[in-house]
């Protein structure tokens, strides 16, 4: 499949539209299994502990195809990951909802099913910010932020949509929600076959090679802003559900629907606003005050005593974290124009790391101490920390490209 559209929709704000509900499609991918934990194991007699691998099959998937992806990203058609991306999604969601009770194990169904989604959630990931950082737009770190933002939107309307569709049709009618939520990658599938696809060597020259990109100290320097990313967002947001019901001593439910959706909400309006008022915002100074911002919420959650400014800085904390991951890219790419999507396939990969350690150390830590939570989001404050002194060095190279 080449770049060329069936029938070409005359405008590239088609080709964005298509992108912004991949960011979407990659939310459900990511959110909507985790809702089912408890079912999974009721239903179908699998232990917490394969429950919970689960999702780090999905982020090991999503990794693999980070690595794979960052070597053939220039080689292959956009539309064709692209579309390959959506597909998988709405297999791995149709297959949630029927392979478990087609075969005699039924978490080998779950697991395959998982696979088969985390194939598209990974290849989501690695073409719809390049592909948007191609398009022929005149604000492409506030289109950035705004792709990044409907992620947010989906992780959102995920759990609430999910959760309303349980209330009101009962938990054991979850198979139709994963039906219902794989409609969306399918009809966005037929969408991208007729958008507009940006030419992938236009305006860009020849591409980067490893080597060189390697060689780069700034691409070193974007990669660790990356982890980092990943490590702060991801940090507060896997481990705000257990923080809040332990704080707040609300059960799981309240749990669930106030912490993560809290700062899933503040980190969507981050994002927002910047798309609004990117042309009167500087991108570095935003980034900046956004790492500070980020470390005092660490610093309020794991030292201030009382649980209900412990929530609001986690609300805080998804504010500031909203413009780390669209406003790295955006500087990586402004700063490495022939970096191509080799560049941001390896980027994600560090981000997707991040996404890993970051709970896992907080995780370690906080068990260390007798599963205090504040112990473990205190050492977690070194991340933004670390972010602060990296913008500080690259502000001495904002002028340095290749």
């Amino acid at each position: 499949m080449t770049n060329k559209p069936f029938h070409k929709l005359n405008s590239y704000t088609h080709t964005i539209t298509a992108c912004l509900c991949g960011s979407f499609i990659q939310a459900i991918t990511l959110n909507f299994a985790p809702l089912l934990f408890l079912t999974f194991r009721s239903q179908y007699g699998v232990s917490l502990g394969k429950v919970g691998f689960l999702v780090t099959l999905n982020f090991g998937i999503q990794l693999f195809i980070d690595l794979i992806f960052s070597k053939l990203a220039d080689r292959v058609s956009q539309r064709l990951s692209l579309v390959l991306a959506h597909v998988m999604s709405a297999v791995g969601l149709i297959s949630l909802a029927f392979l478990p009770d087609m075969i005699d194990n039924a978490y080998t169904g779950l697991v395959i099913s998982v696979v088969i989604y985390a194939i598209g959630g990974g290849l989501l990931e690695v073409t719809v910010s390049p592909i948007v950082e191609a398009c022929p737009t005149k604000r492409k770190s506030a289109t950035m932020a705004l792709l990044h933002s409907f992620y947010c939107w989906g992780y959102v309307l995920t759990v609430l949509l999910s959760t309303l569709f349980f209330f009101v049709f009962g938990i054991e009618n979850w198979k139709y929600m994963s039906l219902i939520w794989a409609v969306i990658p399918a009809l966005n599938t037929v969408y991208l076959l007729f958008v507009p696809m940006p030419d992938q060597e236009k305006g860009s020259g020849e591409k980067m090679e490893y080597k060189v990109l390697f060689r780069n100290k700034i691409f070193w320097l974007m990669l660790v802003m990356m982890v980092c990313s990943g490590a702060a967002e991801q940090g507060i947001c896997q481990w705000v559900s257990a923080f809040v019901e332990a704080g707040l001593g609300v059960s799981k439910v309240v749990g669930d629907l106030t912490g993560p959706l809290l700062f899933a909400l503040f980190m969507g309006f981050s994002r927002i606003i910047y798309a609004k008022f990117s042309e009167k915002i500087d991108l570095r100074r935003y980034l900046f005050v956004s790492v500070l911002l980020c470390a005092v919420s660490y610093l309020c959650i794991s030292l201030v005593p009382n649980p209900v400014i412990a929530l609001i800085a986690c609300s805080v904390c998804g504010f500031a974290c909203g413009i780390f991951w669209p406003g790295t890219l955006s500087l990586a790419a402004g700063s490495i124009p022939k970096g191509g999507g080799m560049m941001f396939a390896l980027l994600a990969l560090g981000g997707d790391l991040g996404c890993t350690a970051g709970p896992t150390i907080i995780s370690a830590v906080s068990s260390s101490f007798g599963d205090n939570l504040k112990k473990g989001f205190l050492v977690a404050a070194v991340f933004p920390i670390v972010m602060i002194i990296l913008l500080l060095v690259s502000s001495r190279n904002k002028r340095k490209s290749i």
